[in-house]
């Protein structure tokens, strides 16, 4: 008897080519597309999202073309508590989410793998460009790298558990984006030539205080920028409209550039200070998960990377309990942030990772 797959189709080249193979392998496959908001409660258009009336009939599109079964999973409630609300309390509190590690961490891997279980399916295939393998040696599934450096995913997958692992594939992990698309336009896929999602698909063109504060109904209230010393320089326009390391668009006339260098949301203020204030050695992650290992008995080696698009750098991390893990990195590291991800590596297997919440000096 065949194994059952459920393909996560969002409508875009990657998770249609991926429904192919596995159809093409002999799977059972069923395309399911997760209904996550509706458009009009984040004030954007149905043009503007990869959860859009569009893209969903674009999956559908597809997996007529391959004659398999697709239905749309309504996970609405769960995006709303998990990665909406979570975005928002985020920013109101000075830190900097990531709302796609989240979708993968509660949806993705969560919603539809109890839906696929639920269902008597085998797998939940995603369109990642990342790598699962079995190594009998430490009894344990890996997740790796893929294989095509410029679209990598491993960073926004540390969440996985064994038991995820066991249960996901990624058929893209060996493929390079090119090779993707031309079996794509070889099938006649409607999006073979649809442009990759840039912005978090809940926000259009990246305003994201914009959508906090239409969401919401608040209006953020305006407070100080201050110096390291607490002097004050200007007036901000709510701490909402500020990430660590942000030079534009501060508003200000000052002799020389500035940048954020922390929030202090107690005091309502912006603290700003120069390129050289941004560097650190370490920090504190919690919310950890990790695969390769049980846990980290003793201070390991590794490479780490503190937001998506950085190269790894050379750092050795401590687990200081159950849920917390202290990175030092070799070199200082400009603007790590809370709230996003600090993710381990052993060369090009991804070790696990947790949520940045406590910058070391």
């Amino acid at each position: 008897m065949s194994k059952k797959a459920i393909i996560a189709m969002s409508g875009g080249v990657d998770s249609s080519v991926a429904a192919y193979i596995m159809k093409s392998k002999g799977y059972e496959c069923i395309g399911a597309t997760m209904k996550l908001f509706d458009n009009e409660d984040t004030g954007i258009s149905k043009e503007h999202s990869c959860c859009s009336l569009e893209d969903v009939e674009d999956a559908r599109n597809v997996a007529a073309i391959l004659d398999i079964p697709h239905y749309v999973f309504n996970f609405s409630d769960k995006f709303k508590e998990c990665v909406i609300d979570k975005f928002i309390d985020d920013y109101e509190h000075g830190r900097t989410p990531n709302p796609c590690i989240e979708c993968n961490r509660h949806l993705k891997f969560e919603k539809l793998f109890q839906r696929a279980k639920e269902l008597d399916y085998d797998y939940v295939v995603t369109g990642h460009y990342a790598q699962i393998e079995y190594d009998k040696n430490l009894n344990r599934y890996l997740l790796k790298k893929g294989a095509d450096d410029t679209k990598d995913q491993g960073y926004v997958l540390y969440s996985l558990t064994q038991e995820q692992l066991a249960h996901t594939l990624f058929p893209l992990g060996n493929m390079k984006k090119s090779e993707v698309r031309e079996i794509a336009q070889k099938h006649n896929f409607i999006n073979a030539k649809k442009h990759d999602s840039q912005d978090i698909c809940f926000v259009l063109n990246g305003k994201y205080a914009e959508f906090i504060e239409n969401y919401t109904g608040k209006k953020y209230p305006a407070g100080n920028f201050v110096d390291l010393n607490g002097n004050v320089l200007g007036q901000h326009k709510g701490i909402i409209r500020y990430t660590i390391g942000q030079r534009k668009g501060l508003g200000l006339a000052l002799p020389k550039p500035a940048y954020v260098c922390a929030i202090d949301t107690e005091k309502n203020e912006v603290i700003l200070g120069d390129n050289k204030d941004l560097f650190t050695t370490a920090l504190i992650a919690d919310n950890i998960n990790l695969i390769s290992v049980e846990s980290i008995e003793q201070p390991m080696r590794c490479k780490a990377k503190v937001r998506y698009s950085q190269t790894e750098e050379d750092a050795v991390v401590t687990q200081i309990d159950d849920n917390k893990i202290k990175i030092e990195f070799d070199k200082p590291q400009r603007a790590v942030t809370c709230g996003q991800a600090a993710v381990l590596y052993d060369n090009d297997i991804i070790v696990g990772g947790g949520t940045i919440n406590k910058i070391l000096k």
